[in-house]
C-alpha cells in the first residue's frame, strides 16, 4: 500500500484474503460448533452410553457418540443420527439420567354410571399377576369429565421405560376386556333422540 503503482494490486489482495477468510469461517462454523458441543456434553454428561432419550418424538437409545454427532438407536431399530450441536441448542428427555424407574399411565373412558371401585379391584389384580410392576406405584383417579363419559387415569410404575410400555399394553388391554365382560352397557356411547314425522313440526308454505 506505500507504493502508489501497486497500490490497486494490494488493496484487491487484501479484500480477496478478508473475503475468503469470511467464507471458509462460515464453511467451518458447522463443524467448529459440533467440536465445541462435543466438549461440553462431555465436560457435562446431560447422558451416556445405553441411556433412554426422547428425541424429536423419537424414543430411542444412545448408541454412540463421537465427536460430532451422537447415533441413537430408536425403538423398531432405526438409528437417528443427530449433531452434537443439536442437543446444546434443543430440549430433550433423559428417562435415566439417574434412575431407569418411569411410571406409566392408561386412560379409559367410561359411562357416568360405571362402578369405580371394581375397575380399581381388577387394576390392582392386573398390575399384581404382572412380571413388569414395580409393586410400588398404584393409583386409579377420576381425572376429567365430558357430557358423555368420565376419563379414568391409571398410573402405575415400572423397572425401566421399557418395561413401563409392555406394563401399559398388558392392563390396558385387562382393563379393556374386564369392562366388556361385565359392564358393557357403560362403554362410552352417543346419545341421541329419534323423531319421526309427527314430531317434526310443519313446514311454513313460503309467500
Amino acid at each position: 500500500m506505500t507504493f502508489e503503482g501497486v497500490r490497486h494490486v494490494g488493496g484487491s489482495l487484501l479484500a480477496s484474503a478478508g473475503i475468503g477468510g469470511i467464507v471458509l469461517g462460515f464453511a467451518a462454523r458447522p463443524v467448529l460448533g459440533n467440536l465445541l458441543a462435543g466438549m461440553q456434553i462431555a465436560l457435562t454428561q446431560p447422558f451416556r452410553i445405553d441411556d433412554v432419550l426422547h428425541v424429536q418424538g423419537e424414543w430411542c437409545w444412545v448408541e454412540e457418540v463421537t465427536a460430532t454427532y451422537v447415533v441413537l438407536r430408536v425403538w423398531d431399530l432405526r438409528r437417528l443420527i443427530v449433531p452434537l450441536q443439536w442437543f446444546i441448542e434443543n430440549p430433550f428427555q433423559n428417562w435415566s439420567r439417574n434412575t431407569t424407574d418411569m411410571m406409566g399411565t392408561v386412560f379409559l373412558w367410561l359411562d357416568y354410571a360405571v362402578p369405580v371401585d371394581p375397575l380399581r379391584e381388577e387394576f390392582a389384580r392386573l398390575l399384581r399377576q404382572a412380571p413388569q410392576w414395580d409393586g410400588r406405584t398404584e393409583t386409579v383417579q377420576v381425572t376429567d369429565s365430558n357430557e358423555r363419559a368420565l376419563q379414568i387415569r391409571f398410573l402405575m410404575g415400572a423397572p425401566d421405560s421399557s418395561k413401563a410400555w409392555e406394563l401399559r399394553c398388558a392392563v390396558r388391554e385387562g382393563l379393556v376386556t374386564f369392562v366388556q365382560n361385565h359392564y358393557p352397557e357403560h362403554l362410552p356411547r352417543v346419545r341421541a333422540r329419534l323423531m319421526d314425522g309427527s314430531d317434526m313440526a310443519p313446514e311454513t308454505p313460503e309467500t
